[in-house]
C-alpha cells in the first residue's frame, strides 16, 4: 500500500479542555464503494470517515484517537490501514483489529498486520456477550462469541503479548472469570475491558441504536454481577474503559444508577487504569458525554480527571503529543 500523509489538514488545537483528551474508542467507516461491508458483516454502516471526524476533534480538543475496527468490516482491515495514510499529523490515530481467536492462522495474520504497521496496532478485539445458554459461534459465523476455552484462544492471547498488542475484551460480567483465567495464563499481555464491562445490564444487551449485542433475550437482574468484572482489577495489567455507559444503565441519561458502580470501579482500578471513550462524533454528543463524566465522577480530583480522560490512554497506547 502506498503511504500518503497529510491529506487532511493538520490539527488546530481547541481550548475545550485544560488537559489532553484521547478518544480510546471510535468507529470510523469509509466510502462503501471503496471499503464495502464484509459479506459476513452483521450489519452495514453509513460512511463516517476520518475526513469528517478530524474537524470534530479540532472543535473539542481530542488530541489522539483509537479507531476500533468494527464488525461490519470483520477481519478486513483495509480501511483502518487507509486511515494511517491520511491522518492530520503523524501518530494521530492508532487502531484495533478483529480476527477469529479460534482460527489457526490468526497468530500469523496478527503478526503480519502489526509488523506492516509498526506502532499502530494497539489491540486485538474479541466479543463475548451472548446468552451463556447458547453455544459459542463457529468459523463461518460473524466474528463474535467464539469459544473462550478453545486452545487457540490462549495462543492468540500470548502472541498478542509478544507483539506488544493488548487483548480488548467486549464482554458482559458472566464471562469475566473466563477472561481472568486467560489473562492469568498470559500475564505479559495487557487486557482492556470495553464499555465498562456492561455492568448491571438488564434484559437484552442492546445499544442505544438498537443493534443487538447479545444473541438471545437475556440479561442481568442484579448489578452485583459487576463484582465479576471488578475482580479483574486484582490483575495488574488490566484497564477498564469508561465508555458507552448507556449499555450498563437501566435509567435514562444521566444514568444515575451507575453512581455506585462508577465509585466501585474507581476504587478497584484507580485513575491510572481507567480511560475515557465513545465521545461521539458531534459537539452535542461530546458535550453530553463530558457532562455525564462530570456527573458520575464528581468525587475525583482534577488530576484524576486528566488521567482518565487522556493520560491513561496516552501511556497505554504509547501516543506522543
Amino acid at each position: 500500500m502506498q503511504r500518503r500523509t497529510f491529506l487532511i489538514a493538520p490539527l488546530a488545537l481547541a481550548a475545550a479542555s485544560p488537559h489532553p483528551i484521547v478518544e480510546s474508542h471510535v468507529h470510523l467507516f469509509g466510502d462503501l464503494a471503496a471499503f464495502p461491508t464484509h459479506p459476513n458483516g452483521p450489519r452495514r454502516n453509513a460512511p463516517d470517515p476520518l475526513e469528517n471526524y478530524v474537524p470534530f476533534c479540532r472543535e473539542v480538543g481530542i488530541r489522539r484517537a483509537v479507531h476500533v475496527s468494527a464488525e461490519p468490516y470483520q477481519d478486513d482491515h483495509r480501511y483502518l490501514e487507509h486511515c494511517f495514510t491520511i491522518e492530520p499529523e503523524p501518530g494521530f490515530i492508532k487502531g484495533t483489529v478483529l480476527f477469529d481467536t479460534t482460527a489457526a492462522d490468526t497468530p500469523r495474520r496478527l503478526t503480519e498486520i502489526v509488523r506492516r504497521n509498526p506502532g499502530r496496532i494497539v489491540a486485538l478485539r474479541l466479543h463475548r456477550t451472548a446468552d451463556p445458554k447458547l453455544p459459542p459461534t463457529k468459523p463461518g459465523d460473524p466474528i463474535r462469541d467464539r469459544d473462550l476455552s478453545h486452545p487457540n484462544t490462549l495462543r492468540v492471547w500470548r502472541t498478542a503479548g509478544e507483539l506488544g498488542v493488548a487483548i480488548q475484551a467486549h464482554i458482559v460480567p458472566h464471562y469475566a472469570p473466563a477472561i481472568e483465567a486467560l489473562a492469568r495464563q498470559a500475564p505479559d499481555t495487557l487486557l482492556i475491558v470495553d464499555h465498562f464491562g456492561h455492568a448491571g445490564v438488564a434484559g437484552s444487551v442492546r445499544g442505544s441504536n438498537g443493534i443487538q449485542l447479545a444473541r438471545g433475550e437475556w440479561g442481568y437482574k442484579d448489578p452485583a454481577e459487576f463484582r465479576k468484572t471488578l475482580a479483574l482489577a486484582k490483575l495488574k495489567r488490566v484497564v477498564l474503559k469508561v465508555s458507552s455507559l448507556q449499555y450498563s444503565s437501566r435509567r435514562p441519561h444521566p444514568h444515575e444508577d451507575l453512581r455506585p458502580l462508577v465509585r466501585q470501579a474507581f476504587d478497584a482500578f484507580g485513575p491510572e487504569r481507567l480511560m475515557w471513550g465513545s465521545l461521539g462524533h458531534s459537539l452535542a454528543e461530546f458535550k453530553e458525554q463530558a457532562a455525564l463524566f462530570d456527573t458520575l465522577f464528581d468525587f475525583i480530583s482534577p488530576a484524576d480527571k486528566a488521567r482518565i480522560q487522556g493520560g491513561t490512554a496516552l501511556d497505554i497506547f504509547n501516543f506522543r503529543l
